[in-house]
């Protein structure tokens, strides 16, 4: 049987396994390797539990580090463990560091990359998870496509062999949990009535290393005057802690800080939502399949068919920008389906399978 390495290590990319690596284990051996880029129990052991994931084969241990040195820590644990395994394909996911690393190195071990997420596009070089992205679709042999519009962006850039629009993991996740109506009492637990609040969620660095954006996202949080619940990323806790930002935030009676919650969990949170402010490219995408508005926390987005029909909204951190979108958002143009059928895990395990000789 042959073999197959798939590398994750942030939140976005355990989601995106789930039904992905369930149908790959069908026809491949498959070995699961955690690079421990979250290691924050909540932000991971969490999903595993909600998911039923399959159990991680090596967990990396690398946890939090600057760009350089996290990424060269992966970089040599990953290459310790191909050598070990010989895969016939080393398999990742999205934008992150892990991503980047374990493809960087199985190119040079001449060991096939399969790409899940390629060719999506900020055009913000000062962003990191650009050029993973950039890096990693440059190295792939197959590149999985989400959206038709993604792969225009890779034959912008040349490349134009193996690639494939095969739709969105995440959505066929997050429409697989829908039909299954799976209910979930984290509305009980929180007191929360359906459409009276807004969810918000911030992680990335372009907010949480700038203690201005940080501030002006506040002061928009107590200017909305509307129910908010902030899942917190650990990240951003501790950014919060050290630009002794904690004073600002119990000073927002409308705002509530709750800690990471499971897959499920955020799913019921979103679909019920009046509206959802974020700066993550999954959560966009999450509001767009459950028909709820949102206002993302950036200049640009990769998910730009959300914008363009008017579901998605770019406020970056301006903070009468984001007050006004909350007061008066606008009514979304249209609904295109644009992120598949719901079968892209099946799609891309039958081109695995071509690829290999399965």
């Amino acid at each position: 049987m042959k073999k197959i390495v798939t590398i994750i290590g942030a939140r976005p990319q355990l989601i995106k396994t789930a039904l992905l690596s369930r149908e790959l284990q069908k026809y491949f051996q498959e070995v699961i390797v955690h690079t421990g880029q979250h290691y924050d129990l909540n932000m991971s052991d969490i999903f595993y539990q909600d998911l039923n994931l399959p159990e991680v084969d090596y967990n990396l241990e690398v946890g939090s580090a600057s760009q350089g040195k996290q990424t060269a820590m992966m970089m040599e644990r990953i290459e310790e463990v191909l050598l070990e395994e010989k895969p016939d394909m080393v398999l990742v996911y999205g934008d992150t560091n892990s991503t980047m690393a374990g493809a960087l190195v199985a190119t040079k071990l001449h060991i096939p990359v399969g790409h899940v997420e390629s060719g999506m596009r900020s055009f913000n070089r000062r962003m990191p998870e650009e050029i993973n992205r950039v890096v990693t679709d440059h190295v792939s042999d197959l590149l999985f496509c989400s959206t038709k519009s993604v792969v225009e962006n890779l034959k912008e850039e040349g490349i134009k062999q193996n690639v494939h629009f095969v739709g969105d993991v995440m959505f066929d996740l997050q429409e697989s949990v829908v039909a299954q109506g799976k209910v979930n009492s984290i509305l009980e637990k929180l007191d929360l009535k359906p459409q009276e609040y807004i969810l918000a969620t911030i992680h990335r660095q372009e907010n949480t290393d700038i203690k201005e954006n940080l501030v002006n996202i506040l002061e928009a949080f107590g200017q909305s005057e509307e129910i908010i619940i902030w899942p917190i990323h650990p990240r951003t806790k501790k950014c919060l802690e050290d630009y002794k930002l904690i004073d600002m935030i119990n000073k927002i009676d409308n705002l509530e800080i709750i800690d990471p919650i499971s897959y499920t969990e955020n799913i019921e949170l979103e679909k019920n939502a009046k509206l959802i402010l974020t700066d993550s490219g999954g959560v966009q995408k999450e509001a767009y399949v459950a028909k709820v508005p949102c206002i993302t926390l950036r200049e640009e987005t990769e998910w730009t068919e959300t914008v363009e029909s008017g579901w998605n909204q770019l406020a970056g951190a301006d903070t009468q920008k984001i007050v006004r979108l909350i007061r008066n958002y606008p009514e979304p143009k249209d609904y295109p389906k644009f992120l598949g059928d719901g079968d892209a895990y099946l799609k891309i395990t039958k081109i695995i399978q071509d690829f290999l000789k399965v």
